[in-house]
């Protein structure tokens, strides 16, 4: 199933105003909420699931990730910036990695990594 993307002209959310059964082929239209959870790519969601099963403890998920302390915080901040919508998201990503990086807790090569995207 694909993510709601955004929408091309403005790049604000899109709403959902029409659901379909895929047996039964009944239609609804209305206006629906769609779960936070939505706002969050897949590879976001892949971290998610990885921190949730292991209760949030980040020790633990740097060792099921293979990422480091900072990687882990920068990504957790991404998903919660991205939960808070879209407009917040860019602009604190990039200024989480530069403040994790001027302080030394990520490398260079992390937050290059994380700047790509």
């Amino acid at each position: 199933m694909h993510q709601i993307p955004p929408c091309p002209v403005c790049k604000q959310s899109l709403h959902v105003e029409k659901l379909r059964c895929g047996h039964c082929q009944t239609g609804v239209e209305g206006q629906f909420q769609v779960a936070r959870f939505q706002a969050l790519s897949a590879e976001q969601l892949a971290f998610v699931d990885v921190f949730v099963r292991n209760r949030g403890k980040i020790k633990d998920v740097e060792q099921a990730l293979g990422l480091s302390y900072p990687t882990v915080v920068a990504r957790l901040d991404e998903v919660v910036l991205a939960l808070e919508g879209p407009n917040t998201a860019p602009t604190s990503d990039r200024r989480t990695v530069l403040e994790a990086l001027a302080s030394g807790r990520m490398s260079p090569s992390e937050a290059a990594e994380l700047l790509k995207k």
